[in-house]
């Protein structure tokens, strides 16, 4: 089987709502008027995106705050559905963005692997399977019975890492796991992420750790304003970004 991701005129809205500090009868009283440029604006947070990944390709996204990165990657995973455009996508697909995001509080550890499990696609059985490894690598087993709003952001972001990494698909879908957590762990979650990205028919991944990329990658998109300004190598677009990032911090 071909695996393969097509992204086809793709564009996503966001409403922007103001006047946060207004009351509910001041809201309404504003849409009775049809005084609507003062409740929300549109924004596009992706503008007309054509792209395809095929079978064997490791593709880097990068570009400044705000650009689109994290939107698309929603998109392809099918989190948010497009205004206009469609995503088709052949083959399993395992996205691990916002790491934890399905975690609920007041479960404990060893609840919330099973709850994250069936979130990413798995059954109950196969994470019955998979918790004494999950539970082994996170070295969180003094603690597993515990609710997770005990835990501190490190404890929170190791679980929720191990449970994302503990599932095999074709299409493997990254967006800045490690944004807390010991040097000790943030170095055998890499060395654990390399074993996964190496066993996936295709990558998606969007970093800041454009060294990491550069390291991954077959190929690199960059994003600007929602909308692809430039695909290539990554020793390419990478320079390509840093002299535009050069230029618009000189320009300030």
């Amino acid at each position: 089987m071909e695996h393969a991701i097509a992204v086809d005129g793709v564009s996503l809205k966001f409403r922007l709502y103001h006047d946060k500090g207004g009351t509910l009868k001041q809201s309404f009283a504003s849409l009775l008027r049809r005084d609507t440029k003062r409740i929300y604006t549109d924004f596009w947070a992706l503008k007309d995106i054509n792209l395809r990944i095929v079978d064997g390709e490791r593709v880097g996204i990068i570009g400044a705050n705000g650009a689109g990165k994290s939107s698309l990657l929603k998109t392809i995973c099918r989190i948010y559905a497009p205004e206009t455009g469609e995503v088709r996508i052949q083959g399993s697909i395992a996205p691990l963005l916002e790491v934890g995001a399905g975690f609920h509080p007041e479960l404990t550890g060893r609840e919330n692997i099973l709850l994250n499990g069936v979130i990413l696609g798995q059954t109950p059985r196969r994470m019955a399977e998979l918790e004494p490894a999950i539970i082994a690598f996170s070295g969180l087993e003094d603690f597993i019975d515990t609710p997770v709003k005990y835990y501190s952001t490190g404890m929170y972001l190791k679980l929720a890492f191990t449970v994302a990494t503990s599932v095999r698909a074709d299409i493997l879908v990254l967006d800045e796991l490690f944004a807390g957590g010991d040097a000790a762990f943030v170095e055998r979650g890499m060395e654990r992420l390399r074993k996964l990205i190496g066993e996936a028919r295709i990558i998606v991944c969007v970093s800041h750790q454009l060294q990491f990329l550069e390291s991954i990658c077959s190929r690199v998109l960059l994003l600007e304003h929602g909308r692809v300004s430039a695909d290539g190598t990554p020793r390419e677009i990478i320079a390509l970004y840093q002299e535009r990032s050069r230029a618009a911090a000189a320009a300030r």
